[in-house]
């Protein structure tokens, strides 16, 4: 493609924006805005501020995701070769995060390393170089950054933790909540649609020129991608139904209580 210069300016700007918020921004804009920030460990601070970045990226790339989804004509209406070149501007700048992020996680690898991050990370790269060197499948791979829009719940309900907010608090209770239903949708209800497109589309001249690499490499790094989304939504979920049980039994003991007392 004739934009590379612009697609490499934009993931490098978008890396070192990231790597500013983690090293500097955060520290300075979390101690202002949260009195127990100070008070964490090294290693919570490091988490914390590895969380910010990913907020702030997710609000980004998500809202921006979602304007595309609904009124990026070009993709729209053609999805698999559409006029890339607004989606890329997202695609590129969640690469730059993602690659920030990866580093973050090497160099931190005892407080914030996980396996199973990486292999997302890495998978989505995969995915985002192809759409970034070839111009194709922009509308596919706008859709699974929309993804993203769960993110900020899932972060906030670390901070939540990591401060010891109590468990059953307002705000608690309903970021929990919040974190269920849209990762449910982003994520998982996503899923069907989907497949559902590449059944529809498997054997037509469009999809035929995309040649067989690119065919193999978009239905694989969805299914790894998927795969993970739906062990974290079983996750999301079993915690979610602890904690409305929880809540349940302490109402009950609690009328048991008031019942005696009466």
């Amino acid at each position: 493609m004739d934009n590379t210069h612009m697609v490499l300016s934009i993931v490098c700007t978008s890396f070192f924006t990231f790597q500013l918020l983690f090293h500097f921004v955060s520290h300075w804009f979390s101690a202002k805005v949260s009195s127990g920030y100070n008070s964490l460990s090294k290693e919570k601070k490091i988490e914390w501020n590895s969380r910010v970045v990913s907020t702030c990226h997710s609000l980004v790339v998500g809202i921006f995701g979602l304007y595309l989804f609904l009124f990026d004509e070009a993709t729209i209406a053609d999805p698999l070769w559409g006029d890339p070149k607004h989606v890329i501007v997202n695609i590129a700048t969640a690469s730059g995060y993602l690659i920030s992020d990866l580093l973050i996680i090497l160099f931190n690898w005892k407080v914030i390393g996980d396996k199973f991050f990486v292999i997302h990370h890495c998978t989505a790269l995969y995915a985002y170089y192809i759409v970034m060197t070839q111009g194709m499948l922009a509308f596919i791979a706008n859709f699974r950054l929309l993804a993203e829009l769960s993110s900020p719940f899932v972060n906030q309900r670390w901070f939540f933790e990591a401060l010891k907010y109590p468990k059953f608090s307002k705000a608690n209770v309903l970021n929990g909540i919040l974190m269920t239903v849209v990762f449910f949708i982003v994520r998982i209800v996503a899923i069907p649609p989907l497949y559902i497109f590449i059944y529809s589309v498997c054997g037509t001249e469009p999809y035929k020129r995309l040649g067989f690499f690119v065919q193999c490499s978009w239905i694989s790094s969805c299914f790894v991608l998927d795969v993970m989304n739906v062990m974290w939504m079983i996750k999301i979920s079993k915690g979610c139904i602890k904690v409305i049980s929880l809540i349940r039994q302490e109402k009950a003991t609690s009328s048991l209580q008031n019942g005696k007392l009466d």
